[in-house]
């Protein structure tokens, strides 16, 4: 990918003035020069390289749904633009943005978006699509923009057409415009799954640091995951079983009424049988239930009943030190922690998605200290999704035993797994709760019972070993 580097403002604002007629999902008007200018500016006073300027305008009124309404129909004649290379770029350029499912998703979270964040939004769509496509651009003065913006969209709009018909397009447009194709051709999805859920958390708005942070974990997450069966594995022998106290009577079947019978609860009566009710005692209705010939609704006997399980997180403060880079890694040990939660997360929701789940992660103070705020933050934004349904939580607790006596609490109504990591072995042995330990004290976690008794599992590198933990603790909860 090769970047231009334009000093001189003329070529510059010839570059910027010619791309706002170039492009093809939705006619130029005078409405279009502004929002267009402004993803140009974000890009160019970001030191990013601009991409055509077309092609900035294709992205941004394909992203937020403006070419449904002000759609070219007619092809416009751009003087001096070749008529081939302008088919190609329709097929194989806008085709894949119209067709790109990720592409798609990343245009609902950008129409969420208010105000200067949208302007911001769509410049790191189109980053993204740049660097992952490789897709070639400029670099130029912001000052080039910035003075168009100022200015009458008329008279942008007019210059730029002028010159088109004076001198035809530059030579490095079209140079660009044939190298975007070419990228096109050569790539599968425009848009990776993390560049996604970035805009849907708005990570990509916020912290350089935290996005960063955010990207790495989903990046390791997708490797952990690709190394993972893909159906539910088989429980592993020996491993601990604890009862629940909710019984089948206490939770409420799913499904409706299936027929109609003379026996069943108050609740199931038909209301048509209460036209027996007289004045007089026993009346028709007294001797109608003693004879059960009353009616009442029956449910279908095959009824589906959901199981509350509860996986619950802890992180101990001493977690502080696993903000560590091993050689061995691709990041530090806290993000390979992390990342191994997301991972269970996202295989527990696809292989018990007939159990009502719910997922908690509670971080253990340091006598009033928060050691790990940014990494709280982070799993907020990593439990967006079930927290907004209710069914997730990210909290603070003082010390082990306030851990120990929320689990007997979330005992009492559903069936509990804990997953506790710490970088030091420890006991938290529990009658009602299968806990589980993980010890981050190198590059190679170690797993145990929650009995201080820990051991490490076999990998040809320090990422098998942790895809084998993931492995191993689904092994014992699922």
């Amino acid at each position: 990918m090769e970047s231009h580097e334009l000093r001189d403002l003329d070529t510059a604002k010839r570059y910027v003035l010619e791309g706002l007629w170039l492009q093809r999902a939705v006619k130029p008007t005078t409405a279009t020069v502004r929002p267009t200018l402004e993803w140009a500016m974000e890009i160019a006073s970001s030191g990013h390289p601009l991409p055509p300027v077309g092609f900035v305008a294709d992205i941004g009124h394909i992203a937020f749904g403006a070419d449904a309404e002000y759609r070219l129909k007619d092809p416009l004649h751009v003087p001096g633009w070749p008529p081939t290379l302008a088919r190609t770029y329709e097929d194989h350029v806008l085709g894949k943005l119209y067709a790109d499912w990720m592409f798609e998703r990343a245009g609902d979270a950008l129409r969420k978006y208010q105000g200067k964040d949208r302007v911001k939004g769509i410049a790191y769509v189109i980053n993204q699509i740049r660097e992952r496509a490789k897709v070639p651009g400029v670099l130029l003065p912001p000052a080039v923009i910035r003075g168009l913006l100022t200015s009458n969209p008329d008279d942008v709009l007019s210059s730029g057409w002028d010159a088109l018909e004076r001198e035809g397009p530059s030579e490095i447009q079209v140079k660009l415009y044939e190298e975007l194709v070419a990228s096109a051709r050569r790539t599968n999805e425009v848009l990776a799954k993390e560049d996604v859920d970035a805009l849907e958390d708005k990570s990509a708005l916020g912290d350089m640091g935290q996005y960063v942070a955010l990207r790495q974990i989903r990046q390791t997450t997708n490797r952990i995951e690709s190394r993972l069966p893909a159906r539910p594995v088989k429980p592993l022998i020996g491993r601990k079983e604890v009862p629940t106290r909710v019984l089948d009577e206490d939770q409420y079947p799913v499904g409706g009424y299936t027929s109609i019978s003379n026996r069943g609860s108050i609740e199931s009566l038909l209301h048509s049988q209460l036209a027996y009710m007289e004045d007089e005692s026993p009346d028709l209705f007294d001797i109608k239930f003693v004879r059960d010939e009353l009616f009442y609704y029956s449910r279908d006997e095959n009824q589906f009943l959901r199981r509350r399980r509860a996986f619950v997180f802890v992180l101990f403060p001493d977690l502080f030190a696993a903000r560590f880079k091993d050689p061995e890694l691709p990041h530090q040990r806290i993000v390979m922690l992390m990342s191994s939660m997301l991972a269970l997360f996202r295989k527990l929701t696809e292989w018990l998605s007939t159990d009502a789940i719910r997922f908690e992660v509670l971080f253990v103070q340091d006598g009033g200290k928060k050691p790990l705020a940014e990494e709280a933050t982070l799993m907020e934004l990593l439990l967006r999704e079930p927290i907004e349904r209710g069914d997730g939580l990210v909290t603070w607790l003082p010390d082990k035993d306030a851990v120990m006596t929320h689990l007997n609490r979330l005992a009492r109504l559903s069936q509990v797994h804990c997953l506790a990591a710490a970088t030091e072995p420890f006991e938290m042995e529990m009658d009602n709760v299968v806990v589980s330990e993980v010890i981050v004290d190198g590059a190679r976690p170690e797993i145990g019972g929650g009995d201080g008794m820990v051991a490490g599992l076999e990998g040809e590198d320090a990422l098998d070993v942790w895809q084998e933990t993931v492995l191993r603790i689904l092994q014992l909860w699922v």
